[in-house]
Order: structure tokens, then C-alpha cells, then sequence
């Protein structure tokens, strides 16, 4: 998908933001639909079967890091990238889907949750990323506030193809670390739960199986986030490539690996509907998703970042925020 199809040759990166100057557009589609369809709200509610997949996949996962022990580092490295980057990136998505408490209708079941299925990917952070992720959702684009968006400091730096290629080499590190400098928050008591008992963890990995079984896990956690097909998503949601709009849905395969997080559109318009009802959002209301552009190759949207010369950390949708914010 490019910028509706328009030559582009010659054109270069902007060198800001694009900035709107009118609300984020899911809350007001999201009363338009409802008002047309309220049958949507009988999707809302948890995925009661999430506790049972995110269990398999963590298991799994320990299982491996176990297996591989003794295996030499390029095996190692083969398994974390062909294999294991695979479930540790749909872990962090579970934890993506527990930060809306859609597993559980008790919220602290779902925290627990979270804390559990972040066990294979070796550094703590499910707790920390709900408390930036539903500011993502409630303040789309707001300056100072979204830490979703690339700080400047990165736009100004990631300007040209090779910058760009190391950038999506760590654009995890990039995710994980822009809101710990740029807008920090205090840790809480569920921040220490979870970095206590991830801790523990790793530690016992260390002890019984040896560092070869931690580094698999890790190593697995920071591929799979980096130049990996499933790590399109992040670019994909929300990198301006159609000026006129700031969120987009990917319709491909890689949905059943990714709790259905392609459904960008679906999820911000209805964030309390779980990742396994989506679809049907589109299909109730066709007509406000299939005049938007979307993507049906998370590899292709890496591809076009990197290769389109108009494209970059830039190519984000910023709004100043209001006075009450």
C-alpha cells in the first residue's frame, strides 16, 4: 500500500510531524457504529480461552529454553529466530490484550495474567506497558503524552535507508525505553511484583539449566521484535503513509499468531473487544473499514519503511494537547 498510489519519485522526508488539529477519529466512528449496530456491544466481554493459550505458549517456551541448554550459540540463535521469536511475540501480545483486561472480567486476574506470560520473554514489563498503553489509546497523538510516537531525537537521527535498518534492528529497545526517558513514571507495588517474579525466574533458569537457556530466551524476546515479520505490526498501526489517515489494519495470515492485533482499526474503535471477535466488527460494519487503506504483509510494510524515501519516525500523527490533559 503506498500514499493512494501518487508518484513519489524525488520527494524526501518530512521534516516533521503531521499534525491534526481535530480529536482522534475512533471515538466518534465508534458511536457512529454503535448508534447503527449496538449488536456490537454484545461482543464486548473477555476471551475466557485466553488463560489456556497464553499457558500453552509460555510452556512451551520454557520447554525450549530448557531443550537448548547445552546447544551450541548459532543453534541458539536459529531456534530464537525461526522459532521461539514467534511465541515470545505472541506473548508480549497476550500481554497486549490483558492490559484491556480481556481474559478476565476482574482486572487483577488479568494482571496476574500478564505477570505469567511475561515469564518466557525475560525482562519485566507487563505491568509498565499498561499503564503507557492505555494512554496510547485514550490520547492518540498528543504530544508529550503518547509515548508511542518516536521522540525527536530519533526522527532527526533515523533520516536515511541504513539508519532505518538499524532502527527496526532495535525498534524494541526504541519501544521500551523512549517512555522510561521522556515521560517516566513512578514504579508502583504491581511494578515490583512483576519485576520481582521475573527475577526469580531468570535466576532459576541461571541456576538449574545454565545462561545458554536465559540468552535463548532473551534473544527470542529482541528478534522477534526487531527485523521479523511479526514486528511489522508496529509500524504498521499507526506510520502515516496516507496522509488522510493515522491508523491502519493488517487482513493477513499472521493475525492467528498475533491475537488479531492486524485488526488496528477494530481494536482502537473497540478497545474492549477481544482479539478473537474482531473480525467480526468488520463484518458487521463493513462499510466504515473497507474504504480505509490496510495491509495485507507486515514484511512488505517493513520493506516500504526502510525503502520509501518519504517515510520515517516522522511519519507519525501528533495533536497538542488540551488544556485538561
Amino acid at each position: 500500500m503506498g500514499k493512494n498510489g501518487e508518484d513519489r519519485e524525488g520527494v524526501i522526508m518530512s521534516g516533521d510531524f503531521f499534525w491534526s488539529y481535530t480529536d482522534e477519529p475512533h471515538a466518534s466512528r465508534r458511536r457512529q457504529i454503535l448508534s447503527k449496530y449496538p449488536q456490537i456491544k454484545e461482543l464486548f466481554g473477555p476471551d475466557y480461552s485466553a488463560f489456556f493459550k497464553i499457558s500453552a505458549v509460555v510452556l512451551l517456551q520454557l520447554g525450549t529454553a530448557i531443550l537448548l541448554k547445552d546447544a551450541g550459540w548459532l543453534k541458539i540463535l536459529l531456534v530464537a529466530y525461526f522459532f521461539g521469536s514467534f511465541l515470545n511475540h505472541n506473548l508480549f501480545l497476550a500481554i497486549h490484550e490483558l492490559s484491556h483486561n480481556l481474559a478476565f472480567s476482574t482486572p487483577v486476574y488479568n494482571r496476574w495474567l500478564g505477570i505469567f506470560a511475561n515469564l518466557p520473554i525475560g525482562v519485566p514489563m507487563s505491568v509498565t506497558f499498561q499503564k503507557y498503553h492505555l494512554e496510547h489509546h485514550r490520547f492518540q497523538g498528543v504530544d508529550g503524552i503518547d509515548m508511542d510516537i518516536p521522540s525527536l531525537a530519533e526522527a532527526r537521527v533515523v533520516t536515511n535507508i541504513l539508519a532505518k535498518t538499524i532502527w527496526v534492528f532495535l525498534q524494541l529497545f526504541f519501544y521500551a525505553f523512549r517512555p522510561l526517558f521522556l515521560k517516566p513514571k513512578p514504579p508502583g507495588c504491581w511494578e515490583f511484583i512483576n519485576f520481582s517474579v521475573q527475577i526469580a525466574l531468570d535466576v532459576s533458569m541461571v541456576y538449574f539449566w545454565g545462561w545458554k537457556s536465559l540468552a535463548y530466551l532473551i534473544l527470542a524476546t529482541f528478534v522477534g521484535g526487531g527485523m521479523h515479520p511479526m514486528a511489522g505490526h508496529f509500524i504498521s498501526e499507526h506510520y502515516v503513509f496516507n496522509p488522510e489517515q493515522e491508523t491502519y489494519s493488517y487482513y493477513g495470515p499472521l493475525n492467528l499468531l498475533t491475537w488479531h492485533v492486524g485488526y488496528h482499526n477494530e481494536h482502537h474503535d473497540f478497545p474492549r473487544i477481544p482479539g478473537n471477535k474482531l473480525h467480526k466488527v468488520k463484518e458487521i460494519a463493513p462499510e466504515y473499514y473497507d474504504s480505509l487503506s490496510c495491509y495485507k504483509s507486515w514484511s512488505q510494510v517493513i520493506y516500504m519503511y526502510i525503502m520509501d524515501r518519504t517515510v520515517g519516525p516522522y511519519s507519525r500523527m501528533k495533536r497538542k494537547p488540551s488544556k485538561t490533559e
